[in-house]
């Protein structure tokens, strides 16, 4: 298996591997061939194939940026600004090489979907950038669908028999696709919220998550990412002709987590909304970047007239 060349901006190939020298052989030549090019390289991988490269490249690996992609990408709507951008906006100017895998076997069902809309939505945050993005999915332990949407979120696809075009390359379908609707159990608490009424909601949350267990400072990570997305600053639920309509926020647990949803009026128009960093001078769109760097999950489903956005915050 050899590693693809670079050439131009963007390069963003899925690595299809059966086992561990499947993994080496895409992974290792890939991060050789940039340090000796003096490209800046960082590794995003779960725990056990970061041990597995570390081993593979030696001293090599005190050069490169090592990554727990269980804890850094634990919300993938994280990983672009928080990991991805992060390094490549550090070495401005110069030609990046990242391995990125945010999809592993053990993935939730919940988490999925917003792993598939990530990977599609690389390709727009970094269509203008000098980058390098090799993205390894394990073809035997990851299921067909995980691997179909490979096919659809990356234009490249290296395998065994080398690298080629993928056939099925369409990320706006995907995000079309993985754009579901969030549904509110009918055992959930609501509560709706008017502009300005953030007493009540706070003291509504509080009471949801304490009931279950949150104290300390994840229950302030909580109360924050809850009072971005009633307000204006998170700029999804909230259109900017129709800021006096309330917004539903409702609570519930499933699966060790605590579910808080916000709906309400207003069309997410920006699928990268909430993945891009935000310079500190900038006083407006934090808002859901805020929630994606607070919350272990982040959904969202965009309807006609309308937007929904869940956060999951793991209970103890």
């Amino acid at each position: 298996m050899n590693a693809p060349t670079i050439v131009g901006s963007l390069h963003h190939p899925a690595l299809l591997y059966r086992g561990p020298a499947e993994y080496l052989a895409g992974t290792v030549p890939f991060v050789l061939d940039g340090l000796a090019a003096g490209q800046p390289v960082a590794v995003v991988v779960p725990p056990g194939n970061l041990t597995l490269l570390r081993s593979h490249l030696g001293d090599a690996a005190e050069r490169v940026l090592m990554i727990d992609m269980t804890e850094a990408g634990r919300n993938p709507g994280r990983i672009i600004p928080g990991v991805l951008r992060a390094f490549a906006d550090k070495h401005d100017g110069v030609h990046v090489r990242i391995i990125g895998e945010p999809v592993w076997a053990s993935r939730s069902a919940s988490e999925y979907p917003a792993c598939a809309q990530h990977e599609a939505l690389i390709n727009l945050a970094f269509k203008d950038r000098d980058v390098s993005i090799l993205c390894p999915y394990d073809a035997v332990a990851l299921d067909a669908v995980a691997i179909a949407d490979a096919f659809r979120t990356h234009p490249m696809l290296l395998d065994t028999d080398g690298s080629r075009t993928s056939p099925d390359y369409a990320p706006d379908r995907v995000l079309a696709d993985y754009n579901e609707p969030l549904p509110v159990p009918p055992t959930a608490a609501t509560c709706l919220v008017r502009p300005n009424d953030f007493v009540s909601l706070r003291r509504f949350a509080v009471a949801q998550a304490a009931s279950r267990g949150m104290v300390g400072d994840r229950l302030d990570d909580l109360l924050l990412a809850v009072t971005e997305l009633a307000t204006n600053s998170a700029e999804v639920v909230l259109d900017a002709a129709r800021r006096d309509d309330p917004v539903t926020m409702a609570f519930w647990a499933k699966d060790r987590h605590l579910v808080c949803q916000a709906h309400g009026p207003g069309v997410l128009r920006d699928p990268l909304a909430g993945r891009r960093p935000i310079s500190v001078h900038q006083f407006r769109g934090r808002g859901l970047l805020l929630v994606n760097q607070l919350a272990d999950l982040v959904r969202v489903h965009t309807g006609p007239d309308s937007t929904t956005v869940r956060v999951l915050f793991r209970l103890p």
